[in-house]
């Protein structure tokens, strides 16, 4: 947990005008740190990569809504699953819900480690055999669950589904048919609220450390992505 305070004047911090200040900026240092430390909200635990505003606006719970989005270039609404999942259970429900996408899949690593302009978008790469594509991120659990400045994203163009585990550590699933990734939301005990909020949708604030920022170089060599951010 110490990374949570290690990083917080490096913080980003959600939206924030002069009419809508953030909640943070009077805390006493002991005020912040208490709250930094408070990752369990009744049944739900945060990894370390987020904290909700200090006021709570939204209180992080599990579950999942649905949603759409509309494709830019085909102007096709693609159905959406928005996925709040437990600390304890988020990585392992992430790889599951991989499985629908077929055997050979395309691949998306973000980063925002820095404030470099250079590092914007994402480093893709095309045709990883599923069990292999597996095997490196279990390999990368504890970055990609504690990381609040890493996300990653799982494709199959062909059959226009994908799957986001982003730097919020929430799930977001596209697919024209979710009913296969609902049988699995099943499995795991999360249920459909179409009324649930997400930490995104609040000020809140993410977490990184310089480890993980050189561990994301480990990352980008095992999937041998050397090149410049798309």
């Amino acid at each position: 947990m110490d990374h949570l305070q290690e990083l917080f004047s490096d913080i980003k911090r959600g939206a924030r005008t002069e009419k809508n200040p953030s909640c943070f900026e009077h805390l006493t240092t002991e005020e912040l740190e208490s709250h930094l430390q408070i990752s369990r909200y009744n049944d739900f635990v945060l990894s370390d990569a987020i904290r909700p505003a200090y006021n709570r606006l939204v209180v992080p719970t599990e579950g999942y809504r649905h949603d759409s989005y509309e494709d830019p270039e085909t102007g096709q609404a693609i159905p959406v699953l928005m996925i709040s999942a437990s600390k304890e259970k988020v990585f392992e429900l992430f790889q599951d819900l991989l499985e629908p996408l077929g055997t050979t899949v395309d691949l998306v690593l973000e980063a925002s480690h820095s404030n470099d302009s250079t590092e914007q978008g994402g480093l893709y790469r095309e045709h990883i055999d599923m069990p292999v594509l597996k095997s490196i991120l279990w390999g990368f659990e504890e970055q990609l669950v504690n990381d609040g400045c890493c996300g990653v994203a799982v494709l199959n163009p062909s059959s226009q589904m994908e799957v986001q585990f982003d730097e919020h550590k929430l799930l977001m699933v596209y697919a024209h048919d979710p009913a296969p990734f609902e049988e699995i939301l099943a499995q795991y005990g999360i249920k459909c609220n179409e009324e649930i909020k997400f930490l995104t949708e609040a000020e809140h604030v993410h977490s990184s450390t310089e480890d993980f920022a050189k561990s994301f170089e480990q990352i980008k060599m095992e999937f041998a992505l050397d090149g410049e951010y798309c």
